[in-house]
């Protein structure tokens, strides 16, 4: 039993459910759990639920017994995951709050989100962010935080790895940007008027065709910091941030929008050579790009309209480690969007070497 719940363990990992249905993850022995003091936040995509991250809970705690503290998100399973990108933000940063309260100890915090899990818990660090205290008056960027500066916290801890797995960035309504609409304009515009009636809250966010009380569309205020959310500021307290993408047969998130590319940035790619990770086939380190430098210009052959141009333009305010991943030879390449987080460990087994990677990077 752990606080009047059952735990199951398997292969020196522990399991308990929490009360309202979530998942914590952490090392059988006594004296590694006890040590633990990172919590890592896993957040599943739409329609989903808890056990979507099972396999890549137990690979971290495996890896970082005495480290890492695994916490599986239950506030927005299921249908919840319609309700919008800022409700489901606004109950993640409540859950991350009540695993803080009752694990005493943890001193940092990172987040690995599937699909647009990554949006949620990026509307939710931007509740979560607190800013370092203003010393010097003369200082104006001094309520500011710098890429990796401790002083900067979310939910009172260390901010360390904030990693997406393919997630829809830069929205789901540019070209091809999903898919199964084949890049054609007129199944692409006829999604945008219809896409509430099957995502309802959550696809007007997706589709940027929200406009709630006059402002713009939510993904446009997420790369901005504004009043008491600072989304910006949060992302860029961060001292990793990763964005895994499928380069191909991923007919949920388009590559451009889980990498924040443009079409002109996108890279050429060659099948993998690396046996340890057999599906990772690019690797880039995106430097953060900041004043005149951040500003850029719409090419004429690019797709993108204004709007997704802002998007790429703030997120890429602050730096990414790209990773672009291919099943284009296994059997169940046209199921690229559930095997790249190994969604289930027996159908989903070859996505086995994207969760090695995350974690051999991982900063603990």
């Amino acid at each position: 039993m752990k606080n009047g719940e059952v735990v199951n363990g398997r292969g020196g990992v522990c399991s308990s459910e929490t009360v309202n249905g979530g998942e914590d993850v952490f090392s059988c022995e006594k004296t590694d759990a006890s040590s633990a003091d990172h919590l890592v936040i896993m957040v599943h995509g739409i329609l989903g639920s808890t056990t979507d991250w099972k396999f890549g809970a137990e690979q971290f705690v495996r890896r970082f017994p005495d480290k890492v503290f695994v916490h599986c998100s239950e506030r927005n399973i299921g249908k919840l995951t319609l309700d919008g990108v800022d409700v489901m933000g606004e109950r993640l940063s409540e859950e991350v709050l009540e695993v803080i309260k009752r694990k005493p100890g943890l001193k940092k915090i990172s987040f690995v989100s599937h699909s647009v899990g990554g949006l949620v818990a990026r509307y939710a660090i931007g509740r979560l962010y607190r800013p370092r205290r203003i010393e010097n008056t003369e200082d104006l960027s001094a309520n500011a935080c710098v890429e990796g500066l401790e002083d900067c916290t979310i939910a009172g801890l260390e901010p360390v790895n904030f990693i997406t797995v393919a997630t829809p960035h830069l929205g789901s309504r540019g070209n091809k940007q999903v898919p199964f609409l084949f890049g054609v304009t007129a199944l692409e515009k006829a999604a945008f008027h219809v896409i509430h009636l099957i995502f309802k809250r959550t696809g007007r966010h997706l589709f940027l065709c929200d406009n709630d009380e006059g402002r713009p569309p939510l993904l446009k205020r997420m790369v901005e910091d504004k009043g008491e959310l600072q989304f910006l500021s949060a992302l860029r307290s961060f001292k990793r941030r990763v964005a895994y993408s499928n380069v191909g047969y991923d007919h949920v998130v388009g590559w451009r929008t889980s990498s924040i590319r443009r079409n002109n940035e996108l890279p050429k790619w060659e099948d993998s050579f690396n046996e340890k990770y057999p599906h990772i086939v690019y690797e880039e380190h995106c430097k953060a790009c900041e004043g005149e430098q951040g500003e850029s210009v719409v090419k004429e052959d690019d797709s993108l309209d204004k709007l997704e141009e802002e998007l790429v333009t703030g997120l890429s305010r602050v730096s990414w480690d790209k990773v672009d991943v291919s099943f284009h030879r296994i059997r169940r390449r046209f199921a690229s969007h559930t095997v790249i987080q190994v969604k289930d460990q027996k159908i989903d087994a070859e996505g086995a070497d994207v969760i090695q990677h995350m974690i051999d990077n991982f900063i603990v």
